[in-house]
């Protein structure tokens, strides 16, 4: 028998190593992919939403091309200081 610290809610102690050793696993692998991204130039902005934001010029201009998850395409972009709040449609015919 193992005695758990606190209100185990009945959970077995070996229950609980198990779940936090696969907790600390996936947050490793998580940790690798968002380095992954890095390594790639990818900024992520806000990984709740799953915002990122790619290093592009535009007329000579360093700006971002801006994308969060359910878009179907990267279609907008932003000044560098302008963030999210500043987005504005891609014209490809530019």
């Amino acid at each position: 028998m193992h005695a758990i610290g606190g209100n185990g809610g009945g959970q077995v102690a070996g229950d609980l190593n198990a779940a936090r050793d696969e907790f600390t696993d996936l947050a490793g692998e998580l940790d690798d992919c968002l380095t992954q991204l890095d390594d790639l130039g990818v900024q992520v902005k806000d990984p709740d939403v799953g915002l990122v934001d790619f290093p592009s010029v535009r007329e000579g201009e360093d700006v971002l091309l801006c994308w969060r998850l359910g878009e179907d395409e990267i279609g907008y972009w932003h000044h560098v200081a302008d963030g999210f709040a500043g987005r504005k449609p891609i014209d490809w015919g530019e």
